[in-house]
């Protein structure tokens, strides 16, 4: 496994753990988000507090590579993120959703420079629709 996939399977456990200062120490000062709707949110700090709300919408969040690619400094992971949709802070079974994910992982020096998603969205929006 080459530096680049460790670095982001890294990150990857560090998302899962929602361990926010593991997860900044391996951000560059000029960390770059997009979602899978095209939103991006630029720098290391913004992103740190990003997750930290996600985490609390989100608690139990996660991501399942089940397959990796790498290509020099970029890492492709495929995969399934699951989650339970918590406004209220109780995980509801209802509000569990599950949908397959891939992600363009840009690492630099060890670091991940950019965190690309594509996901299918809409299990967690209908969540969160119902719970309304």
């Amino acid at each position: 496994m080459g530096k680049a996939e460790t670095a982001a399977l890294a990150f990857v456990q560090t998302i899962n753990r929602h361990d926010l200062d593991a997860m900044t120490a391996l951000m560059t000062p000029e960390h770059r988000f997009v979602d899978a709707l095209g939103k991006v949110v630029e720098g290391r700090e913004n992103m740190r507090m990003a997750w930290g709300s996600y985490f609390h919408m989100v608690p139990d969040y996660v991501i399942v590579p089940r397959e990796t690619v790498c290509e020099g400094p970029v890492v492709m992971l495929l995969g399934m993120a699951q989650g339970t949709y918590a406004p209220d802070s109780w995980l509801k079974a209802e509000n569990r959703w599950e949908t397959p994910v891939a992600i363009r992982a840009l690492i630099k020096d060890g670091k991940v420079e950019e965190w690309r998603v594509y996901a299918d969205n809409e299990p967690m929006r209908e969540r969160m629709r119902l719970a309304r």
